[in-house]
């Protein structure tokens, strides 16, 4: 079982303080700091005024560009599969070929 510890973040200028495994530290402060950022740019189009409402689009927005890429017979995962067994192959033929010299 792994360590709970208490996180602090800022989103929005706001500061939070999450409850996450110690392992999963990372990845909390990088969709805190992805959060942040599309936050940003709505308040920053001055479409919408108020935390609430701009964090409900940005919800909105991160949520649909998830559905989207299920829905489209997109799958994240299985490209990162892919990609990492194609690394693993590219790693092998670079020594293969080093083995030539």
């Amino acid at each position: 079982m792994s360590d709970i510890k208490n996180v602090d973040v800022s989103i929005m200028g706001r500061e939070f303080r999450i409850a996450c495994p110690e392992e999963e530290e990372e990845g909390l402060r990088e969709a805190v700091t992805f959060l942040d950022r599309r936050m940003n740019e709505i308040r920053d189009s001055g479409r919408l005024v108020g935390v609430e409402r701009i964090a409900i689009m940005a919800a909105l927005n991160i949520t649909n560009e998830l559905l989207t890429t299920r829905t489209g017979g997109f799958d994240i995962g299985d490209l990162q599969r892919r990609i990492g067994i194609m690394q693993k192959q590219l790693d092998q033929a670079m020594l293969d070929q080093e083995k030539l010299f």
